[in-house]
């Protein structure tokens, strides 16, 4: 579906019968709830971006459209990747759409501009895909809400902790030099270095690299164990295929972040990214049966395995949907409708295991160590080969002191000195 079919799709409320116990006529007097999404239809992550608007359309669709006995209208805006696009859009669909609450963005500086605005407005927003550590850390706004999202560190600490266990001692990484990369790499060397491994060199660069050369004939001189490669979108399929192409695969292990080996990078790709490994919360070939169904439904539907940002922004709508069924669809009753968000267990996530949020609104998962395998059928998916049972965002520290250091950055990395 291309972005116009996207636009088209959003502008008219969509209504269906409802079974439920409220009256018809109050059901038919209700006024519609009006959710505002904001997803990159274009620039480097425009893949990903169509994805989110699938997964809130394909539960909305799930439900007629319909929640607590009112009808759904959704509005998509694209955030262009543009922190300043996202705002304008941000405050289009606040201001002019009278939208009840925002839902989307996938990039981190995106994200921090959205969550600047609503600070001021009080409008909730949810953040499905936006994993900037500290929205659930030092800087918390409570009307900006990780619904079915993550911290961007919160899976790579545990990933430092399984490097350390497969013997590897030197590592390098390779990122997109922005917050969600910076982030990512930090927890991975955080927890490594602390274990006694060694981060020999770190490598950052812009967003949109099309030439990973440079980079790479210095990565194949560092004599390391393992490469972690921070990459998303567009980046993630090229630096991938560059990485086979250059000879290194097969050399040195490639290590991913969880983006880098989603659906919405390897269904593009072949051989070139079988065996990659990576960290995340969702691993689409899990033989879990919840998750199993939700894929076949998906890949039934969309012709394509569900990516990291289909799931989900499709978790995080029927987060916000379980939360106001609770409260009888009051959504314009916003103190309420954030406490209730925040108080609700998602009980019906693909991932076939309730999910809650912590003290800090920020959901606890069973990480998963994910491997990059060929199906049966020649498709690549991610499958665990290992699992971390109920992971905070703070990891094995205490969260107060966690906060007291510097938030992951390129200047701080959390890398202890031999």
């Amino acid at each position: 579906m291309d972005r116009r079919q996207f636009l088209k799709n959003s502008t008219a409320a969509i209504a269906a019968t409802s079974t439920g116990a409220i009256p018809w006529r109050a059901r038919a007097q209700a006024a519609p709830i009006k959710i505002g999404l904001l997803a990159p239809l274009t620039g480097v992550v425009a893949s990903g971006g169509k994805e989110m608007v699938e997964g809130v359309q394909f539960y909305l669709e799930s439900v007629n459209y319909q929640i607590a006995g009112r009808k759904v209208e959704l509005s998509i805006e694209d955030d262009a990747s543009n922190p300043d696009t996202a705002l304008q859009k941000a405050r289009r669909l606040v201001e002019q759409g009278n939208c009840h609450m925002l839902i989307g963005d996938l990039l981190a500086n995106t994200g921090l501009a959205v969550a600047n605005y609503v600070k001021g407005t009080g409008t909730p927003y949810f953040i499905p895909i936006i994993a900037a550590d500290d929205l659930t850390q030092r800087q918390r706004i409570k009307n900006v809400i990780r619904v079915a999202g993550y911290s961007a560190s919160a899976f790579t600490h545990p990933f430092g902790d399984w490097c350390l266990k497969q013997g590897y001692k030197r590592i390098a990484t390779i990122s997109q030099d922005y917050t969600f990369g910076h982030e990512q790499c930090g927890g991975l060397a955080q927890v490594f270095t602390e274990g006694g491994g060694e981060i020999v060199q770190q490598f950052w660069h812009p967003l949109n690299t099309a030439d990973f050369s440079p980079y790479l004939g210095q990565l194949a001189d560092l004599k390391v164990d393992a490469i972690f490669a921070m990459e998303t979108g567009a980046d993630a399929t090229r630096l991938i295929q560059q990485y086979a192409s250059f000879g290194l695969k097969g050399k040195i292990p490639l290590l991913g972040a969880m983006n880098a080996t989603d659906q919405s990078v390897i269904r593009t790709l072949g051989e070139e990214c079988e065996g990659i490994v990576a960290a995340a919360h969702f691993a689409e070939g899990s033989d879990n049966p919840v998750t199993a169904k939700f894929t076949k439904d998906y890949e039934a539907k969309y012709g394509k395995i569900p990516s990291l940002y289909g799931f989900s922004m499709y978790s995080g709508i029927m987060w916000v949907a379980e939360a106001l069924e609770k409260m009888g669809g009051k959504v314009e009753d916003r103190d309420a409708f954030i406490d209730t968000v925040l108080k609700t267990e998602l009980t019906g996530s693909p991932l076939g295991k309730t999910v809650k949020l912590d003290a800090y609104g920020n959901p606890i998962y069973d990480v998963q160590i994910r491997k990059v395998v060929k199906r049966a059928d020649g498709k690549y998916w991610n499958v665990p080969i290992a699992s971390y049972p109920s992971v905070s965002q703070f990891w094995k520290y205490d969260p107060e002191t966690y906060m007291k250091q510097p938030p992951y950055s390129r200047t701080f990395q959390g890398i202890k000195k031999a």
